[in-house]
């Protein structure tokens, strides 16, 4: 016997904000790989570099936007929400990419300070600050619903400190003539994005492995059901998500009461799911006795001798 609820993924993320931030960084990636290459400032470039990948990041969200969007079918009976969880792992590890890159070329220049024209370098920081506190401002509403949105919000994030970064740095050169802080700076900033990625990356994949999801306590949700009048023991219990937010579950129940009332048991375990645990969408199998599933170590509650049925 099983629960049925909706299998429905609510994805109305607004795509305007995203939208807006990608206008406003795609124009700015342009305007500050110019002016890195004319003042010849490293963290003018890592900032670009980390800028490119914002426009990167926003461009993949409004396509797993788009995509999740997509009905479920005959092949992908779940849909495309998947998609999301992809979009964050690429902007995870493309990220990570850059600032190792920049860690090396700061490395190099540390050894060979170049000229550095902090008078541009400023200017340009002071403008790409703007743009990236108005892009956070657009992108925060969706960041703690969403991995994908959160990925690229993160990335203009990161992109935001970097130009307060190269803003002290500009300054700094500007009255003490110290050409290697425009360098120290981007190491810095290589330095500060790659733990933040790391994060990103780990809960990326965690969702793709089918992990348990973040928030939720897998012996918590064992308790919970055992708790529920009725139920003798569980097992051959998941717990994962299809993608953010959105986590599902699957049990098998041994029942104590009679046939009779496991719809009613089903119901109980069910409000208990979405009560405790936010879990909608669930998949209850109640049984008078362990199935095969038992057998492999898996069962909570109280001993009931596996006598079971196969599946």
């Amino acid at each position: 016997m099983g629960s049925g609820h909706s299998h429905a993924v609510n994805v109305g993320q607004s795509e305007r904000p995203l939208w807006v931030a990608l206008g406003l960084t795609t124009v700015f990636l342009i305007a500050e790989v110019i002016g890195g290459l004319l003042t010849n400032s490293l963290a003018l470039l890592s900032d670009a570099a980390h800028m490119f990948t914002d426009t990167a990041a926003l461009g993949i969200s409004l396509a797993a936007i788009r995509i999740g969007k997509r009905p479920a079918d005959k092949l992908r009976t779940f849909g495309y929400y998947r998609f999301e969880i992809l979009a964050a792992a690429f902007n995870a590890i493309l990220l990570f990419l850059v600032a190792i890159y920049i860690l090396y070329e700061g490395y190099q220049r540390l050894r060979h300070p170049p000229e550095i024209q902090s008078g541009m370098m400023l200017g340009i920081a002071v403008l790409g600050l703007a743009i990236n506190l108005i892009s956070m401002r657009m992108l925060s509403g969706g960041q703690e619903h969403s991995l994908n949105v959160k990925g690229a919000y993160l990335e203009v994030w990161s992109d935001m400190l970097g130009s307060i970064g190269v803003i002290i740095g500009a300054i700094v050169i500007r009255y003490t003539g110290w050409g290697w802080v425009d360098s120290a700076i981007a190491v810095a900033i290589g330095l500060w994005v790659l733990p933040r990625t790391w994060t990103l990356l780990k809960a990326s994949m965690n969702v793709l492995l089918e992990g348990v999801p973040e928030g939720v306590k897998l012996a918590d949700v064992q308790a919970a059901i055992l708790s529920v009048q009725g139920v003798a023991s569980i097992h051959d219990l998941h717990v994962w998500a299809i993608t953010s937010g959105k986590p599902s579950l699957t049990v098998h129940v041994v029942g104590s009461e009679n046939p009779a009332s496991w719809p009613a048991l089903l119901d109980r375990i069910r409000d208990v799911l979405e009560e405790k645990f936010d879990i909608h969408h669930s998949t209850v199998q109640i049984e008078d006795t362990p199935c095969e599933q038992a057998r492999e170590g898996h069962t909570y509650g109280a001993e009931v001798a596996v006598a079971g049925h196969a599946h």
